[in-house]
């Protein structure tokens, strides 16, 4: 089975957190699910690095501080994913989605509500304990 490390990055500005919608996807369980942005650690990069790269892509966004999370493990039928979660503080709400379908700047106690890809889930509840 096929094993990728990727990053997610939860991004909070003023007691909001950044929930982006997956679109179109090869895979149906990811299809149009919503999760933290990020995206595959690339050879030689940090979780850091892949972080702000990524972020930069997906949502033309500048980060300047990515503390580690948490790291989930979890198998999809198809593949097996580590991923490694930062929290980002951010001075805007200023984004341009590149690869996503909907974002929208939630609560913590509102991130239940959204359909979430199952990787992302842990995250989501590790938020909702703290």
């Amino acid at each position: 089975m096929k094993k990728i490390e990727v990053v997610a990055a939860i991004i909070q500005h003023d007691d909001k957190t950044l929930c982006v919608q997956r679109g179109p996807a090869k895979f149906d369980y990811i299809h149009h699910k919503f999760e933290f942005p990020g995206g595959k650690v690339e050879s030689g990069e940090t979780g850091e690095q892949a972080i702000i790269r990524e972020l930069q892509e997906e949502l033309r966004l500048d980060i300047s501080k990515a503390d580690y999370f948490m790291t989930v493990d979890h198998t999809y039928p198809d593949f097996h994913i580590t991923m490694h979660g930062y929290i980002c503080p951010v001075e805007s709400r200023e984004i341009v989605l590149t690869e996503h379908i909907d974002a929208q700047w939630l609560s913590i106690n509102e991130l239940p509500q959204l359909d979430w890809a199952a990787a992302d889930i842990p995250f989501v509840e590790k938020l909702m304990a703290e």
